[in-house]
């Protein structure tokens, strides 16, 4: 591992120097290293730079837009489109892939973005983070809708920046994960976190508990056995959390363990889960993989799953490795009607009901 106060630059110089094309994705990541710099003096300002409150009109989802949806996604769009590295973007905030400008040269990769994951906590100063995700199409030319259907495992880089009291990229290029922290005294993410490795055993778990009532029988049975702690099954207490930050919910895994999930749940019985795949799944998958960890949707493998449209959504199980196991396990007794019932606590150990 390089030694010093090794910048991001380097760092993504010394991993792709025996590569082909190393200069383009380098160059490439030095852009989006710069967009996300933008992007953390935007979130620092907050109020200060009138980029908090909500836009009258949403996105194509349904969902309510900030301010900062909109210019930190401008912000990657105008860092990134010109170096000639790039055949297309693809971005949450958008309906459609965005082309490259004519006064621009193409390259040969393609950078799928959601700008500002956690956005609806902007407002009450809770962190928040920027998800990237980078694919090479093989050759230079302007990108065309089936250049984005691919599988999680063709991506050739992928990371996060996440915004809190410090600005942290965290990133993988498939030789492990490594964070970088901004030094905002010279403007270079500096290596600060070689070779993250999640634990493979934890006892935390982040879920929105209020989802409850929808979900399915092996989260139930998952969630149930966290919540009785030592005395139930797995003879340990666990703690909750839940953040609605996904990029803070990965960050946290990666420093000390733990297990995410959002998983598929009645809510919304025609959609198969909640998380886009291209934009939050499989990068985030990426990242937690090469770190040691796992990620599925409970039934397949998230980076095995072949995209069918720019915004699908899938169920995201993802963390320490022998928790994501179990879980995978689960779905299958489930699916196979081995598993353990659940049972609702009202008829527990301390319900009313018991002789």
């Amino acid at each position: 591992m390089l030694q010093g106060r090794t910048t991001i630059s380097k760092f993504v110089i010394e991993q792709l120097r025996d590569q082909d094309n190393h200069s383009e994705l380098s160059a490439l990541m030095v852009d989006v290293a710069a967009a996300v710099k933008s992007i953390s003096s935007m979130v620092a300002r907050g109020s200060l730079g009138g980029y908090l409150g909500a836009l009258e009109s949403g996105n194509s989802h349904g969902e309510t837009q900030k301010k900062l949806d909109v210019l930190t996604n401008e912000a990657i769009l105008q860092h990134c489109e010109w170096g000639g590295q790039l055949a297309g973007m693809a971005s949450e905030e958008m309906d459609e892939p965005y082309q490259i400008p004519d006064e621009y040269p193409c390259g040969r990769y393609l950078l799928i973005f959601d700008p500002l994951d956690g956005s609806s906590n902007i407002d009450v100063n809770v962190s928040v983070g920027t998800i990237f995700s980078i694919y090479d199409t093989g050759r230079a030319h302007a990108a065309r809708f089936d250049d984005y259907m691919r599988t999680g495992r063709e991506q050739v880089a992928a990371g996060y920046a996440v915004y809190g009291p410090s600005t942290m990229l965290v990133l993988t290029l498939g030789q492990g994960t490594h964070g970088f922290t901004l030094d905002r005294e010279s403007g270079n993410f500096i290596l600060t976190h070689p070779d993250i490795q999640v634990p493979a055993d934890t006892s935390e778990f982040a879920i929105n508990a209020s989802n409850e009532r929808f979900w399915e029988p092996p989260i139930l049975r998952y969630v149930k056995e966290c919540r009785e702690g030592k005395t139930g099954d797995r003879e340990r207490d666990f703690n909750m959390r839940w953040i609605a930050s996904m990029v803070a919910e990965v960050h946290r895994i990666l420093m000390r363990g733990g297990i995410f999930m959002y998983p598929k749940d009645s809510k919304s019985p025609d959609q198969e889960g909640r998380l886009r795949l291209l934009y939050e799944a499989n990068p985030m998958s990426m990242v937690v993989e090469q770190a040691g960890g796992l990620a599925t949707s409970g039934r397949e493998d998230i980076l095995s799953i072949k995209p069918e449209e720019l915004h699908q959504c899938v169920p995201l199980i993802l963390g320490s490795r022998n928790e994501v196991e179990r879980l995978i396990r689960y779905h299958q007794e489930y699916e196979a009607g081995t598993d353990k019932p659940y049972v609702s606590p009202l008829f527990g150990e301390r319900s009313m009901f018991r002789d």
